[in-house]
């Protein structure tokens, strides 16, 4: 349980994170932060989950380059949710999700043993 919670609150911190290295993609404080982690999570585990097992052999084809946009139309999904996380475009969602991925090999090799 306790490793479920920090890997909440890293993964909000990379959606600070991500709000000031990409142009277009913003979060207002903290609270939004986890908000919208939570709700990529479960947008991921679900319709993402189904977008993933559709496109399947497009995610092939792109050597799995694809699942970066499926995980950019997420985050817009989200962004459009949650009060307090913007996102302006397809382009800053797709660039947040390559930033997100690099962030979440950290956040999974730090909560590895938690």
């Amino acid at each position: 349980m306790l490793g479920l919670l920090l890997h909440w609150i890293l993964s909000a911190i990379a959606l600070l994170v991500v709000a000031r290295i990409v142009p277009g993609f913003h979060v207002h404080g903290l609270g939004p932060a986890l908000i919208a982690s939570l709700v990529i999570g479960l947008l991921n585990a679900t319709v993402g989950l189904f977008l993933k097992i559709i496109t399947f052999p497009l995610t092939i084809l792109t050597l799995g380059i694809f699942l970066l946009v499926i995980n950019g139309i997420m985050i817009l999904v989200a962004s459009s949710l949650v009060p307090g996380f913007r996102v302006h475009g397809f382009i800053p969602a797709f660039w947040g999700a390559v930033v997100l991925a690099l962030l979440g090999i950290v956040i999974r090799s730090l909560t590895k043993n938690a």
